[in-house]
């Protein structure tokens, strides 16, 4: 369970974030990767070299270091979440010509390969992503990614019967299953929804009037499930007065986050644990700086890449 989305300022800067909802025990950490950086694929020996810089929230265990969301030197900027129900991955016997990369490496690969969202398609043409199990959760997670960049480019990756896709992302928010062109369909149940008051009606000469303000956001969903996140999310940043500038701008996007955020005890898991926001992050596409916050410490933290 996350919610991502962009937000762009009225200086022209991007910022691109998302919360981290999970219900098994990870401790994310900052990691700068510089270019030409040689790592190992978690699918073979095989080296793989970065093109670029980047800064990253990750987590390394049992020797396998994998990135949850980050932006790199030319301004792109990727996260992953979860796609319970949908993913379908490719086997490693399949497309044997394509390189082959690990789903839970997939997100390093962009960061260190990709300049703009505009790259995507040639970088992806010649790749084939297999799942394979994460160390946190002992499973082949079932995944899909968001990415944007400092162009205001955003687009959708998601491994599906069909394939890989690449879907442009006109809205820039993203959540959980179903699929991205659901959620996008499942905005036209909320188009009544309103930041203007309700007014009076009459219903069989019986004056109905509005309990106070707010009387057009009520068909708003209010629980914690994927489509009421991103129709919430959807909603907030579509009415959101443009902000003049990056704090205005970064103080509007955890605003927003905090109508998803989800607290401890409201979700409970199959497996008895909670399933709650971990962290909230937004990057600043431009100067390549984080903004973030944890659970236990709602003071928001920076941190650059250069």
């Amino acid at each position: 369970m996350c919610t991502a989305m962009t937000l762009r300022s009225g200086s022209n800067e991007l910022f691109f974030g998302r919360t981290m909802d999970f219900s098994h025990d990870i401790i994310p950490q900052l990691y700068i990767i510089p270019s030409s950086y040689v790592w190992y694929g978690s699918l073979s020996n095989n080296q793989i070299r970065d093109s670029y810089r980047f800064i990253g929230l990750g987590q390394e265990l049992d020797g396998l270091l994998g990135f949850f969301d980050g932006v790199n030197e030319k301004g792109f900027a990727a996260a992953v979440l979860y796609f319970a129900g949908y993913a379908q991955y490719d086997t490693k016997t399949a497309h044997r010509a394509a390189e082959q990369i690990a789903s839970i490496d997939f997100l390093h690969y962009m960061l260190g390969r990709c300049a703009s969202v505009k790259e995507l398609p040639s970088l992806l043409k010649d790749i084939t992503v297999v799942g394979i199990p994460d160390p946190v959760t002992r499973t082949i997670a079932p995944l899909h990614w968001i990415v944007a960049d400092k162009s205001g480019a955003c687009a959708v990756i998601e491994p599906t019967a069909k394939g890989l896709e690449l879907i442009n992302n006109p809205i820039g928010v993203m959540a959980n299953s179903p699929d991205f062109p659901w959620h996008m369909t499942n905005l036209r149940n909320y188009i009544g929804a309103s930041p203007t008051q309700t007014e009076e009606v009459s219903w069989d000469n019986v004056p109905l009037t509005p309990f106070g303000q707010a009387g057009g956001t009520f068909p708003l969903p209010g629980g914690f499930t994927s489509p009421e996140r991103f129709v919430r999310t959807a909603y907030l940043k579509a009415h959101l007065p443009e902000p003049k500038d990056s704090d205005e701008a970064i103080t509007a996007c955890f605003h927003i986050m905090e109508s998803v955020s989800i607290p401890k005890g409201a979700v409970i898991t199959s497996r008895n644990t909670y399933d709650y926001t971990k962290y909230t992050a937004f990057i600043n596409t431009d100067t390549c700086e984080y903004f973030y916050k944890t659970y236990d410490d709602i003071n928001v933290r920076t941190a650059s890449l250069w």
